[in-house]
């Protein structure tokens, strides 16, 4: 036999996610991510006009030079979720390879969107469908199944291959959440069925692996906002909630809360048209029906001066610029480059935690302290993460029993502290828990 896992983006750091699995010559790519905290250091470049190679060599995509090493033919794309760490190097990479990309309806559709704007490369690879709960047979010796499984974007599976040799779980990224405000419970009964007929590996985020306990649902978030929201008083003034673009779920909570305050529901930014117009168009979810949505930079300005012209007091504006992005819809409104100015009193909800990272947390340093010189009233705390916590990850290897784990999607840090987590499960470092680096190959002819 001849299987190996080729780490190539995603195991030194959170982000530029990217693995093959060769299984006897036949390879299958899991992911093709960009690293976000990359993309801020190099904010004055536009991406979508630079080569592959140029962004291999910043740290914005995955070094897939490894693959030329690599004896086999790919056979298959696969994407778990629709996250830009996730799926942001497809424009660059994918077309690389003679072979489709797979991925849920709402993952495939956000991909189009994302190949659409390039402008280096022509990606012509097929798109394929597959609902979670499907599979399909990527070649008569690997089957492809996606388990429904929960995380901060909806439409987010793990997928699983299924080999000759055993299964190949993929975990990046996800949470069990038993309350979700857009979609279902994960699929408990096909994880615990993929443990029982017997799991090679399983290759799993560490993201918030340092966090005891259970991470919690996003029932908690919605209660926190309307706490916030419903809780302040607030009649006269402005209102600004700011969170991830990407989070249907927690931007259908809060327009809905918008419509218990008898305010309009605004949503600003170009990612929230590209985000929550996808989930809609697709009825991933239904928003209110007086939700607005501005992408361009000219709309924005129009939407803004109007809210000014009729009253703050009749809407509540979703923006994005959680992090304190320079550019951002908040950002540009905390710097007065828009019609809006900020009075006293006015409310900003940060419905998103600092992403942990230097250069985001002294954004949003920078912008929380230009609000509170306005007057503006701050609150903080109204989220919960979308990645998995300790207890968790501990269910989780419980479930799936697998022989052989690898953990990912994390600095030496995290993926140190999943190994201590595995330990406790009975599993040994070097033995059947394997850490490694960027460009390496763990080969399971040489384990099995």
């Amino acid at each position: 036999m001849k299987l190996e896992i080729i780490a190539i983006g995603g195991y030194e750091e959170v982000g530029r996610n990217m693995t093959a699995v060769n299984v006897d010559g036949e390879i299958i790519i899991l992911d093709m991510g960009i690293r976000l905290d990359r993309v801020l250091i190099h904010e004055d470049t536009d991406i979508s006009k630079l080569h592959s190679l140029e962004l291999i060599e910043k740290g914005i995509i995955p070094n897939d030079t490894v693959m030329k090493n690599i004896e086999g033919e790919v056979k298959a794309i696969v994407l778990s979720h629709g996250h830009l760490d996730h799926i942001g190097a497809i424009p660059k990479l994918a077309h690389r390879y003679n072979a489709p990309i797979i991925g849920t309806p709402y993952t495939i559709e956000l991909v189009k969107r994302e190949i659409l704007s390039e402008k280096k490369f022509d990606v012509r690879n097929p798109l394929i469908v597959l609902n979670a709960g499907d599979s399909i047979d990527l070649t008569p010796n690997i089957t492809l199944e996606f388990i429904r499984i929960t995380h901060s974007i909806p439409d987010s599976v793990l997928p699983v291959l299924h080999t000759p040799y055993g299964s190949i779980v993929y975990g990046n990224d996800f949470k069990f959440d038993n309350f979700p405000v857009v979609g279902e419970r994960p699929d408990y009964r096909a994880i615990k069925k993929v443990g029982k007929n017997g799991v090679l590996c399983f290759i799993s985020e560490t993201t918030r692996i340092n966090h005891e306990g259970k991470t919690p649902p996003e029932i908690i978030a919605a209660g926190l906002l309307k706490n916030d929201l419903l809780g302040a008083d607030n009649d006269k003034n402005g209102i600004i909630v700011t969170t991830f673009s990407s989070h249907i779920a927690r931007i259908k909570s809060i327009t809905d809360i918008a419509e218990k305050m008898g305010r309009t529901p605004i949503l600003l930014g170009r990612s929230m048209m590209r985000f929550c117009g996808i989930a809609q168009d697709i009825g991933l979810v239904k928003f209110p029906e007086d939700l607005r949505i501005y992408g361009d930079p000219s709309s924005i300005e129009m939407a803004l001066k109007n809210i000014v012209k009729e009253g703050k007091d009749k809407y509540l504006i979703i923006a994005t610029g959680h992090q304190g992005e320079e550019g951002a819809v908040l950002s540009r409104m905390a710097t007065n480059k828009t019609p809006y100015k900020f009075e006293k009193y006015d409310c900003v909800v940060f419905s998103a935690d600092p992403i942990p990272n230097p250069m985001n947390a002294a954004q949003r340093y920078m912008l929380e302290s230009r609000l509170k010189l306005l007057g503006v009233r701050i609150f903080k705390g109204a989220h919960v993460s979308g990645h998995a916590s300790k207890e968790d990850h501990r269910d989780m290897l419980r479930w799936l029993n697998p022989e052989h784990i690898i953990p990912s999607h994390g600095d030496f840090n995290l993926t140190a502290e999943y190994t201590k987590l595995a330990e406790e499960e009975g599993y040994r470092l070097g033995e059947d828990v394997h850490l490694l680096r960027n460009g390496q190959c763990l080969s399971f002819e040489r384990i099995i």
